[in-house]
């Protein structure tokens, strides 16, 4: 069975129309549970992510993927690690499988404007008319080739997500040597895992392909602003060129990618949990462990060799990769810069970061490329 939605047009890449009644409708769809109503949206820097729970007061996290972001393929090579690192005891999250064992679904939502799929049309009220019930959202598993089953529109927008179980903890403050050990071990247990297998359809975290393509993204489409530009490109694609070889025959491998200490939770009994792998990349190991330091290499050298000590008890780490540390923290400002120009065109963007984009607001972060390059 196809269900549809009515829906206003949105901008691309947003969630401006992701309702609570879309996302609940979307999880009773594909899985054979019946929920509570109760949608508790929580905090995301790029996705959507929403707390549910079922009429017998189990709790999920349903994790709604930012339109346009991944390929369907990309998603998957992140299903298969978390399904991989559970598999290998590595306290992760892996997401649930519906009753055909697939872990990633869609949902198109087709808008009031136009009739939508082969076969229907919208009536004079607006509503779907055809193979559609209601005001269900249409519903279709994500395949490998990213095709649909059943009678899609080529040019319905459509929602990913997928479902997991809720499990919560406290943020983990390290603070004694110890701490910092159990932080480094669990980072290389990861790795152990991310070794075994390829993600070609992830990206690689490389200054020439990684940020210089956000570099061009952000001069192309004139998102830096004029008076800025020529200075923005200036700092970022000269010191792109000073690090790029610093990176050559440096081995990469699966990495969690985003690994600060926002994303490991303390859970009381077992012990820490990673979370949130939608930035999973392949990449250096020292990723991963530079963002659980408190500040820059040079000002944290205790953390960093307690860390370390906890990641040679599992994997090892070339110490040339320490040298990668600062060039890594440039690279990331202007991957920030670049995620967040593609939320721009959100509804709720204005309201929140009301002088984002402006001349002073890029001559702040020029001036912060300037002092980070210093360090590179």
């Amino acid at each position: 069975m196809y269900y549809t939605i009515a829906r206003m047009m949105q901008a691309p890449g947003s969630f401006d129309t992701l309702t609570p009644h879309i996302v609940t409708a979307s999880v009773e769809a594909f899985f054979d549970l019946q929920l509570d109503g109760t949608v508790e949206r929580y905090a995301s820097y790029v996705n959507r992510v929403y707390g549910l729970r079922t009429q017998e007061g189990d709790h999920l996290v349903a994790k709604f993927y930012r339109p346009g972001r991944w390929s369907t393929e990309a998603i998957l090579e992140e299903h298969q690690l978390l399904q991989e690192l559970d598999d290998a005891e590595v306290p992760v999250v892996a997401p649930i499988a519906d009753s055909e064992g697939n872990t990633l679904l869609e949902v198109e939502l087709e808008p009031e404007e136009y009739g939508g799929g082969t076969g229907g049309g919208t009536g004079g009220d607006g509503q779907y008319v055809g193979d559609a019930r209601g005001d269900d959202p249409y519903v279709g598993d994500a395949r490998g080739d990213g095709q649909y089953v059943g009678d899609a529109r080529e040019d319905a927008p459509l929602h990913r997500f997928a479902l997991f179980p809720r499990r919560g903890g406290r943020s983990f403050d390290a603070e004694s040597d110890d701490d910092w050990f159990r932080l480094g071990s669990i980072v290389a247990r990861l790795h152990l895992v991310g070794r075994r297998e390829a993600a070609p359809h992830r990206l690689t975290l490389d200054p020439v392909t990684w940020t210089g393509a956000y570099v061009k993204e952000l001069l192309s489409e004139e998102i830096v602003h004029g008076d800025c530009a020529a200075e923005f490109e200036e700092i970022a694609r000269g010191t792109i060129d000073r690090i790029a070889p610093l990176f050559q025959g440096v081995p990469v491998h699966r990495l969690h990618g985003d690994c600060h200490r926002g994303n490991i939770l303390d859970r009381p009994g077992e012990g820490l949990l990673l979370i949130d792998f939608d930035d999973m990349m392949n990449g250096p190991a020292v990723q991963d462990l530079w963002l659980l330091l408190p500040d820059r290499a040079g000002e944290s050298r205790r953390e960093l060799v307690m860390l370390l000590d906890g990641y040679r008890q599992f994997a090892t780490i070339g110490e040339g990769q320490l040298d990668l540390i600062e060039p890594l923290r440039f690279m990331r400002i202007i991957h920030f810069l670049a995620w967040r120009a593609r939320q721009r065109h959100d509804h709720w963007f204005a309201s929140e970061y009301p002088g984002w984009g402006d001349r002073a607001f890029w001559t702040k972060e020029i001036e912060d490329l300037r002092d980070q390059a210093r360090f590179v």
